[in-house]
């Protein structure tokens, strides 16, 4: 297991969020969201159109986005931005993905301890976050002391609210 760094994201970060992204999706969602659907989401027009937004995202600080480089290489990101729609919450987990072979190994950790930090320094102490209630990420949330807080189904899609109270 090799040593990692999390640390904020840069602009010459974007290409391999947005790299990460579609591969995790294809990683995680296979099985669990129609085909059709999962391929839309991870062709290479999605990967393009992920790093363009990728690319505002950071340059216009829309959210805080921290990286994880193991090897020199970015491996896995997270974003924290103002809550969407969560009652109550000042504050959500945008995203949070690795790829798969570098799982297990504390980068997630390391990168939710990022974002928990990035909102305890704004005077926040909660969290929230919309999980794929089919994900098996689902415990992972919990296991990192998240509690489910109600869902959402948007189409086919049916999510859960995992949520922090009183940041760790």
């Amino acid at each position: 297991m090799a040593p990692f760094l999390v640390r904020r994201a840069e602009l010459a970060d974007a290409p391999a969020i947005a790299g990460i992204h579609v591969q995790s999706w294809r990683e995680t969602y296979t099985g669990l969201i129609a085909p059709d659907f999962l391929g839309r989401m991870t062709d290479e027009s999605a990967r393009q159109h992920r790093e363009k937004s990728w690319q505002a995202t950071i340059s216009q600080q829309r959210e805080d986005v921290f990286v994880s480089e193991q090897g020199g290489e970015v491996v896995a990101f997270a974003s924290v931005g103002p809550a969407r729609d969560h009652p109550g919450y000042a504050h959500e987990l945008m995203t949070l993905y690795a790829l798969k072979r570098v799982q297990g190994q504390g980068i997630g950790q390391g990168l939710l301890r990022a974002v928990m930090a990035q909102v305890r320094g704004q005077g926040g102490d909660t969290l929230a976050l919309w999980v794929l209630a089919s994900n098996p990420t689902r415990q992972w949330y919990a296991a990192q002391g998240a509690s489910e807080a109600g869902e959402k189904v948007d189409g086919e899609l049916v999510e859960v609210r995992m949520v922090w109270d009183g940041l760790p």
